[in-house]
C-alpha cells in the first residue's frame, strides 16, 4: 500500500519538477521577449530618427555648398555654377536621385527644378512627394554679396529615401542581432540555472521513490534549498501522521480483538452449559446470560462500526440540516422504558429548534452514546438531564447525570478507544466517548467534561449552528 503511495508521490513530484522547469523557463523567456520586443520597437524609431538626422545634415551641407557657389556678375545678374561635390555627397551606392532649386528673394529661379516643393521651416528636413517619389527636402536662406540691401537667395535640396531607409534598416538589424544574441545567451543561462536549481528537488523525488513500503522515517531537510524545506517538513509531518494512524489502527485492532474475545468465550461457555443442563431453571438462566452476552457483543460491533464511520475520510462528507432538539427528544423517548426499569428520571430542556449542519446519522449516534452512557452509569433512582440550546452562534448540548463521575486526571484518557476507568461496575466497551469526540470534531465542534452539582458528570457539546 505505502510503496504504491510513495511511487505515486514520486511520479507526481517528477511531473511537478518538469512542469516547474517549463513554467519558469517560459516565464523568463516571455519576459525577455517582451522586453526585447519593446526594445526593437524603440530601436526602430531611434534608427529612423538617426537616419533622418544624417540625411538632414547631408542636405544642409549640400545646400551650403550650392549657396556658396552663387555669385552676382557685373550686370547684377545672379548666377550659380553648382559644384559636383554638392551632389556627389549623396552618392552612397543606393541610386538616390537628387533635386535642387536656387531662387532669389524676389522669386526668380536661378537654377534647378521650378516645381520642387518647399518645406515649411528652414534648416529642418521634411518628407514630401515629388514627381512620383518620396523625397526628403531641406531649404536654406543664404546672403549673397553684391545683392542690394543684403539680399538673400534660397537653396532647396531634396533627395529620395533609398539611402535613408537603407541606413535605418542597417542600424535596426544591427540592434536586432545584438538582441537575438542576448536572448540566446539568457535562455542558455536560464536552462542551466534551472537544471542546477531543480537538482535538489529531483534528488528529493528520487529519495521518495527509493523508499521501501515500511520506511516512514523523516527526510533530511538539508538535502534541498531553503525554499523547498517547508515541503520536506510537510512530508515529514505527513509521514509522522501516517505512523501515528498506523499505530492507532494496530492498537484499535488489538483492543477490538481483546474486547470481542471475552464475550465470544462467554457465549461459547454459556451455550455449552445450556446444552448440557437438564434443569429447566438453570437452562433458562444460562440462556438469559447467553442473550445478555449476545446483546453485549452486538452493541460492541455496532459501536465499532459507528466509530469506523466517524473517522475522517471514511465516508463522503455530508451536510444535513439536523434539529438537535428533535433528535434528543426522540432518543430520550426510545430510552424511556429502560430508564423506567431502573427508576431513572429523564429530563429534557430544549429550545424549540436548534439546527446544525453535518452528518445527521452521526450526530444522532453522538446523542445516543451520550444518553446511553449517562443512563448506564447513573445510580438507580437517579436522574439524567439533557439540555439543548444556543449560545454565540453555537448549538450547546449538555448531558448531566448523578453517577460516579470521572476523576479530573482521567478526563482526557476517557476519550481514547477502549479506555475504561478502574473499578467501573457497569458493562461497557469504552467506545462511547471516543465516538462522541470523533463526531463532534468532524462537525467542527468541541466536547468538554465537568463535575455536576451534587456529584456526577456534565458532558458539554458545542457545534456551529447552520
Amino acid at each position: 500500500m505505502f510503496s504504491s503511495v510513495f511511487r505515486k508521490t514520486g511520479a507526481a513530484m517528477g511531473r511537478l519538477s518538469q512542469s516547474l522547469r517549463v513554467q519558469l523557463l517560459s516565464l523568463v523567456l516571455l519576459t525577455l521577449f517582451g522586453a526585447i520586443g519593446f526594445n526593437l520597437y524603440d530601436s526602430f524609431w531611434s534608427a529612423d530618427a538617426t537616419a533622418k538626422l544624417v540625411t538632414d545634415r547631408t542636405l544642409l551641407a549640400s545646400a551650403r555648398v550650392i549657396a556658396e557657389a552663387v555669385r552676382v556678375d557685373e550686370g547684377g545678374n545672379v548666377q550659380v555654377d553648382v559644384p559636383p561635390a554638392a551632389l556627389e555627397m549623396f552618392d552612397t551606392g543606393f541610386g538616390d536621385r537628387v533635386f535642387y532649386q536656387v531662387i532669389t528673394a524676389w522669386g526668380n529661379l536661378v537654377s534647378g527644378f521650378p516645381d520642387l516643393p518647399l518645406p515649411a521651416v528652414q534648416r529642418s528636413g521634411e518628407d514630401r512627394a515629388f514627381r512620383g517619389a518620396d523625397v526628403r527636402v531641406l531649404m536654406l536662406d543664404h546672403p549673397v554679396v553684391g545683392l542690394p540691401n543684403d539680399g538673400t537667395i534660397s537653396v532647396t535640396v531634396a533627395v529620395t529615401h533609398i539611402s535613408q531607409y537603407a541606413m535605418r534598416k542597417q542600424l535596426w538589424l544591427s540592434d536586432f542581432s545584438k538582441q537575438f544574441v542576448l536572448v540566446f545567451l539568457a535562455s542558455l543561462v536560464t536552462i542551466l540555472g534551472l537544471q542546477r536549481g531543480l537538482a535538489p528537488a529531483l534528488r528529493l523525488r528520487d529519495a521518495v521513490r527509493r523508499r521501501g513500503r515500511n520506511r516512514l522515517d523523516p527526510l533530511p531537510p538539508e538535502m534541498v534549498q531553503s525554499e523547498l524545506r517547508p515541503l520536506v517538513h510537510a512530508l515529514n509531518d505527513y509521514m509522522e501522521r501516517v505512523q501515528n494512524q498506523m499505530a492507532a489502527q494496530r492498537r484499535f485492532v488489538s483492543n477490538a480483538a481483546h474486547q470481542l474475545r471475552t464475550p465470544l468465550a462467554l457465549i461459547s461457555t454459556q451455550a455449552s452449559v445450556a446444552s448440557r443442563e437438564d434443569d429447566a431453571a438453570r437452562r433458562d438462566e444460562a440462556l438469559a446470560a447467553l442473550r445478555a452476552s449476545t446483546r453485549q457483543i452486538s452493541r460492541l460491533a455496532s459501536q465499532l462500526l459507528t466509530l469506523s464511520r466517524a473517522e475522517p475520510g471514511s465516508r463522503r462528507p455530508r451536510s444535513d440540516a439536523t434539529d438537535l432538539s428533535k433528535a434528543a427528544r426522540e432518543i430520550l423517548e426510545a430510552y424511556a422504558e429502560e430508564a423506567l426499569k431502573r427508576n431513572i428520571d429523564l429530563g429534557l430542556e430544549a429550545d424549540r429548534s436548534v439546527i446544525v449542519e453535518g452528518d445527521g446519522t452521526m450526530l444522532r449516534e453522538m446523542l445516543v452514546n451520550l444518553i446511553d452512557n449517562a443512563i448506564r452509569y447513573s445510580k438507580a433512582d437517579g436522574r439524567v438531564t439533557v439540555a439543548v440550546g444556543q449560545e454565540n452562534g453555537h448549538a450547546v448540548v449538555t448531558v448531566e447525570d448523578n453517577g460516579p463521575g470521572i476523576p479530573e486526571g482521567e478526563r482526557e484518557q476517557v476519550f481514547e478507544r477502549f479506555y475504561r476507568i478502574m473499578g467501573t461496575e457497569s458493562e461497557g466497551s469504552g467506545l462511547g466517548l471516543a465516538i462522541v469526540r470523533e463526531v463532534v470534531e468532524g462537525a467542527g465542534g468541541s466536547v468538554s467534561l465537568s463535575d455536576a452539582k451534587g456529584g456526577g458528570l456534565v458532558v458539554t457539546i458545542r457545534v456551529p449552528l447552520a
